[in-house]
């Protein structure tokens, strides 16, 4: 099958993967073959530019088994063709109509390239678009574990019709699967701390973005996967998934609330691995991004984002930092500002206006916010919301026979919260 743009498929997973050059990939090759037992086997930059060339050779077994074991995903997956023929490989099985494994095996449905039989109308992209757009309405409502299995299996679905769907609609579907696995990628990671499943769904969505060409999503994808490595404290690689959304944003129409979001994700990833100065810095600047605006506008997607959520970074950072008087006035404003959809929103800021009150040693405020924040998640479950809960609790152990402490475990601890939490 010729490709163009050489194996977008490829190029994808190695970005997604934390390898943001061929070098960076053929290194990593090297050194993983002895590690899995191989001996003498090593690849260079010019056997990688092959790989990620338009007609990709099918290289032998031995660098398959490094190859697959690197990226996480099937020779075909990854854009490779068997020499003897698509017939069995799974790039054919998704075109005749893939099988759909079970939601509770959590398996990704691949996003195929393009196929030369297209039987769809020009409407079925509009139409798989429409029902995205929806379910990025439904996340600041539904509950997650309902809303959860209904995207994986539109994206699903987005992937039997896209080898089936000609240009300009295939474009637009693409770029809706790819909103798909992001909206997917999101309520693992921040409602369902489920890091690893999320990591999975991003790169789909980062193949998804490809095969549209939207530069801007591809940013969006790699910002969120930059978010894993950052919470984790793994600051290297979190900085290297922030370059390529950097990258990727300079090449679209990026809005200046874009490029502040941006921003954003890497204080908070600074701030997670103790870095505030370089926080707070960041956010200085993305502050100073949104007062200076842009001529562009905002992706209809990027719903995540506003003056008031980068507000709530900073309180977030400047808790971490220290400096508690002004982190109290800037998440007390986040509050008033925040409008009625950001229930989820609201839960973190309640947490952190608890963690302020702990660290000034005024437990009965601590407990009070913490008390609002458990009432706004027995409404709308939020994992990152729970957690910071949890941490304001740990923090209060000076205080544990207090009876406003008491009070508090009482409610983090009774059937109703513990069994929803388990669950989750």
């Amino acid at each position: 099958m010729s490709r163009p743009t050489g194996n977008t498929r490829l190029k994808a997973a190695r970005v997604a993967a934390g390898y943001n050059s061929q070098q960076a990939l053929a290194d990593a090759f090297t050194r993983t073959a002895p590690q899995l037992g191989i001996r003498g086997l090593a690849v260079g930059v010019r056997q990688v530019r092959r790989w990620e060339s338009a007609a990709p050779p099918w290289p032998q077994p031995d660098v398959r088994r490094v190859l697959t074991n690197l990226l996480g995903q099937s020779m075909e997956e990854l854009g490779f063709a068997p020499p003897w023929g698509p017939e069995g490989s799974q790039a054919e099985t998704t075109r005749r109509g893939p099988s759909v494994a079970p939601l509770t095996n959590h398996r990704l449905a691949a996003v195929p390239a393009q196929s030369v039989a297209v039987i769809q109308p020009t409407s079925i992209a509009r139409d798989f678009e429409a029902v995205t757009r929806s379910h990025r309405h439904l996340y600041w409502s539904v509950a997650p574990a309902t809303l959860h299995p209904a995207v994986l299996e539109h994206a699903r679905l987005g992937c039997a019709l896209l080898p089936e769907t000609a240009n300009p609609g295939r474009r637009t579907l693409a770029a809706a699967l790819a909103e798909s696995y992001l909206l997917a990628g999101r309520i693992e990671f921040f409602d369902l701390r489920q890091p690893d499943q999320a990591s999975d769904t991003l790169l789909r969505a980062l193949q998804a973005a490809g095969e549209a060409d939207d530069p801007l999503l591809g940013s969006a994808i790699l910002a969120h996967t930059a978010f894993i490595p950052g919470w984790a404290g793994e600051h290297e690689a979190a900085v290297e998934g922030m370059v390529a959304a950097r990258t990727y944003a300079r090449r679209g129409p990026a809005s200046a609330e874009f490029w502040a979001w941006l921003d954003a994700v890497e204080a908070e990833c600074e701030t997670r691995c103790g870095n505030t100065r370089t926080a707070l810095h960041l956010i200085d600047h993305a502050e100073d991004t949104l007062a200076t605006g842009s001529e562009h506008a905002t992706p209809a997607w990027m719903d995540w984002f506003s003056p008031a959520r980068l507000a709530a970074f900073k309180g977030n950072t400047q808790l971490k930092a220290g400096h508690l008087p002004q982190a109290r006035a800037t998440l007390v404003q986040v509050l008033e500002a925040l409008p009625p959809k950001s229930d989820k929103q609201r839960t973190v800021v309640f947490g952190d206006l608890a963690a302020v009150e702990a660290a000034g040693s005024r437990p009965e405020e601590a407990c009070g916010y913490a008390f609002q924040a458990l009432d706004q998640l027995a409404i709308t479950w939020y994992a990152t919301g729970m957690d910071r809960v949890r941490e304001v609790r740990r923090t209060l152990t000076p205080w544990q026979n207090e009876q406003c402490v008491r009070d508090l475990d009482d409610r983090l601890y009774d059937w109703g919260t513990t069994v929803s939490a388990l669950q989750r």
